[in-house]
């Protein structure tokens, strides 16, 4: 009998949230308009990651 591994597969959603989180942080500090912008930069940077999680990444597991 062969036994079969199935490859557990890991989410890796929280590294496209953290990218997200720290680019928004980044661009937010970089407008230097003031520091509301820092975390409006954050929030935008998550919404950002999460538009690409559900259509992009998303997709390319249904293509398989």
């Amino acid at each position: 009998m062969a036994h079969h591994h199935h490859k557990q597969e890991e989410n890796q959603d929280t590294y496209f949230y953290l990218i997200g989180l720290v680019a928004g942080l980044f661009v937010g500090a970089v407008v230097n308009q003031g520091f509301i912008y820092i975390p409006v930069g954050a929030v935008l940077g998550l919404l950002t990651a999460a538009v690409f999680i559900k259509f992009l990444v998303r997709g390319r597991y249904d293509a398989e």
